[in-house]
């Protein structure tokens, strides 16, 4: 697991600890997790998803304990910008770099379609699983049950999980593929199943969005999700600038963003 992941936890958390008042439909907490689950199967019903998704992706589920565990232990990242970046830049500059090589004519595709520069597409890529190798072991939908049960955040996790079996009902994967981050954030660049729904594209034609697997689909999408918070085509991303906003929609921690522009300006400089 990489140290990406947890800064994705706690950035999730700090943000979400705020809106724990459940709904009505599947009150969080309350009773024993089989009769809550059973509630939440008819509440998916009742939103449209099909039979066959609901079967698929909630039979077997169980609570994991492993999960509240990480949520209810989670501390106040404070590592500085110095130390941060100096941490994730350089061992990942040369592989990135790399990347850049590897995968110039998708780059150069995704950026006249989404007006996002490779550089930054790579430097989430690098920064967010080591670019593709650490995404994640967790199963996704029942790191979201435990936490949708959970009153701590049930409402935001209650939507996640619904929106982790409309991936499932529109094919994107299967639930056994579905593992990641403990907190819910599935695929190469870590996406929350309300932002795959939302902006996962099928780059490569295939059929399917597949941001677990297909690095085209990844940097597309990760694209899609920026320009859909207002990426400005050609323009630079410091501190300070239009697109590092975006950046900070991407992660709300400013030693975060700071340390994805910094990692995409050295790429852009490299040979």
């Amino acid at each position: 697991m990489t140290f990406r992941l947890s800064i994705r936890a706690l950035t999730l958390g700090a943000l979400l600890l705020t809106v724990a008042a459940p709904s009505l439909a599947a009150p969080c907490g309350t009773g024993s997790f089989e009769a809550w689950l059973e509630d939440f199967r008819k509440e998916a019903a009742a939103k449209g998803i099909s039979a066959s998704a609901i079967q698929t992706g909630l039979t077997g589920i169980i609570i994991d304990k492993s999960v509240l565990a990480r949520d209810q232990s989670q501390k106040v990242f404070t590592q500085s910008f110095e130390e941060f970046s100096g941490r994730m830049v350089p061992p990942r500059l040369l592989r990135g770099s790399n990347m850049m090589k590897q995968y110039g004519s998708v780059l150069s595709r995704i950026e006249q379609t989404y007006g996002v520069a490779g550089e930054v597409l790579v430097a989430i890529w690098g920064l967010e699983t080591d670019f593709g190798v650490n995404t994640g072991k967790f199963p996704t939908i029942r790191s979201l049950a435990t936490l949708a049960y959970d009153c701590r955040r049930a409402d935001e996790f209650r939507g996640e999980l619904m929106d982790a079996l409309r991936i499932v009902e529109r094919g994107d994967l299967a639930p056994s593929e579905m593992r990641g981050a403990w907190a819910g954030e599935i695929g190469q660049t870590q996406f929350m199943p309300s932002s795959w729904i939302k902006y996962a594209v099928d780059f490569d034609g295939n059929g399917r969005r597949d941001l677990l697997h297909n690095v085209p689909d990844v940097l597309a999408s990760t694209a899609n999700y920026l320009a859909g918070y207002g990426w400005k085509r050609g323009k630079d991303w410091e501190p300070g600038s239009p697109n590092f906003e975006v950046l900070q929609q991407w992660n709300k921690s400013e030693v975060y963003a700071k340390t994805i522009a910094t990692f995409a300006t050295q790429l852009s400089h490299a040979p």
